[in-house]
């Protein structure tokens, strides 16, 4: 059994209190320094840095994608050699680079899509720059990776793509925020939908720098609260888009894809139209055109979806109060899970001036972290759980998210740090929400799944995962078990 498989962290009473999660490991600064001890001989652009660029960089550091600049060559990485040691050393703080905030020394730490560096690859980093960023070699350097601009589709091309009408932003323009105009999908069947991508297509020109410092550089949307409807009903902007479906993801700047389980996709209904109930715009320092395109691919026809989506309304909306100039103030929200949830992703929104969000789990006297995580206004991220380390909790367990908030000029998020904010949906007010989804799953379906994980990673009983209170062992027999258990009358009462 693999250490950072069961790793257990339990903070009760007065620990809760505390401004940063409790750690019974090396800080990562700590331990990326003593990775550069380990170091052996020189490190080299073509040999050591290309293939950490490639793996983690270069998907936006390339020409015509949303980066300010490109990383693919020795010439165009070299005069960014400090900033890129600088940025990779922030690890999950605003500004991190890549743009991906999960903190290592706490929770689960299996991850789909993770682009971030180990600290093996940080060193290297920081030890090449230290060097004078020697080139190296370049017949060492590993084969190109394929070019995808940032008019390109991550997931490859759609299925069908539905777009807003086009907006114009003026320059100078405050936040605004509201409803757009609802569009037709033109869809003549219901469909089930595997993934869904969400980007934004404006005229300023690709890589470019400049403009005001505001909340995602060069964009203006800064997300976008939708739903669907079929015209002559209601949109359904609760828990609910038909057929235990579950909400549809909201779009954010820096948003990556999301693709649904296979057990659990969408519905997409004929007829439909996307409604966008709420949209966050804001000047990015230029006069810009632009509209939200929406990607959509679908199952084979024919799927049926085994499970549905779990009711999950973990945020605080209503009492809110930020205090002008002061770091680490804490917000705290709950919610019992009324039904066996396997927890699929992790989505912290926050405001300006979120700086952190942890998750944690309480079941029965114990408390798990399942996820702490930066947070940087400028490029949200979601954070997708490999499928046998997504949190399998069982009905009664308290959610429970901690946000850490900074009002100082530390902060360069905030506006004025003078300022007293609330909830709302202007960049300069806040929220509070954890908007990552889950399954439900009934009790057969519940311990089928801690069965499988059980087996898959070799649990013992004395082992604990992170994320499965039961798996190494429940109080409670399973329902078969039960069933078996149950008195058939008669007996001598002895």
């Amino acid at each position: 059994m693999k250490a950072d498989q069961i790793r257990l962290q339990f903070r009760i009473g007065m620990a809760l209190l505390a401004p940063v999660a409790v750690s019974l490991f090396a800080s990562p600064a700590l331990k990326a320094a003593e990775e550069t001890t380990n170091i052996k001989g020189e490190v080299t652009f073509s040999k050591d840095i290309a293939p950490i660029l490639q793996r983690s960089c270069q998907n936006c550091h390339q020409p015509n994608s949303v980066a300010p600049m490109s990383l693919l060559t020795y010439k165009d990485v070299r005069p960014w050699a400090r900033a890129i040691k600088e940025r990779t050393a922030l690890r999950d703080k605003r500004g991190a680079m890549p743009p991906w905030f999960i903190e290592k020394n706490v929770g689960i730490q299996h991850y789909k899509n993770d682009p971030s560096l180990s600290d093996l690859e940080i060193a290297k980093v920081a030890k090449w720059v230290d060097s004078g960023a020697p080139e190296g070699n370049p017949a060492d350097l590993p084969p190109p990776i394929p070019l995808q601009d940032g008019t390109k589709w991550t997931l490859g091309e759609p299925d069908l793509v539905v777009s807003t009408a086009e907006i114009t932003v003026k320059a100078g323009a405050p936040d605004w925020w509201g409803e757009l105009a609802s569009v037709p999908t033109g869809l003549k069947e219901d469909r089930w939908v595997k993934s869904i991508e969400m980007r934004e297509a404006n005229d300023i020109p690709a890589a470019t720098d400049g403009g005001r410092a505001t909340v995602g550089g060069r964009y203006v949307f800064h997300h976008m609260i939708w739903t669907t409807t079929v015209p002559g009903q209601q949109a359904a902007l609760g828990e609910d888009v038909g057929e235990g479906s579950g909400t549809w993801p909201i779009h954010e700047v820096g948003r990556n894809a999301d693709t649904f389980p296979d057990s659990a996709g969408k519905l997409l209904k004929a007829n439909s139209n996307l409604v966008f109930a709420s949209a966050h715009i804001h000047s990015n320092g230029r006069d810009t055109k632009a509209r939200l395109l929406f990607g959509f691919k679908f199952f084979p026809k024919g799927y049926t979806p085994t499970v549905r989506y779990a009711r999950r309304g973990l945020g605080n909306g209503v009492d809110i109060d930020m205090r002008p100039n002061e770091a680490n103030q804490r917000l705290d929200a709950y919610k019992v899970l009324d039904e066996n949830t396997k927890i699929t992703s992790f989505e912290p929104h926050l405001h300006a001036p979120g700086v952190r969000m942890c998750l944690e789990a309480i079941w029965g006297i114990n408390i798990q972290t399942l996820s702490c995580s930066g947070y940087d206004h400028n490029w949200v991220r979601v954070y997708d759980y490999d499928d046998d380390y997504a949190p399998l909790l069982p009905k009664g367990t308290i959610l429970h998210i901690i946000g850490y908030m900074d009002t100082t000029p530390a902060n360069r998020n905030v506006p004025d740090s003078r300022n007293w904010s609330g909830a709302g949906n202007r960049s300069i007010s806040n929220m509070f929400i954890d908007l990552g989804q889950g399954i439900a799953l009934s009790d057969e379906l519940f311990y089928a799944e801690m069965k499988k994980r059980r087996e898959k990673l070799n649990l013992s009983p004395n082992d604990v995962l992170i994320g499965c209170p039961l798996c190494n062992g429940d109080p409670i027999p399973p329902p078969q078990m039960r069933m078996k258990a149950a008195p058939t009358g008669g007996g001598s009462g002895q």
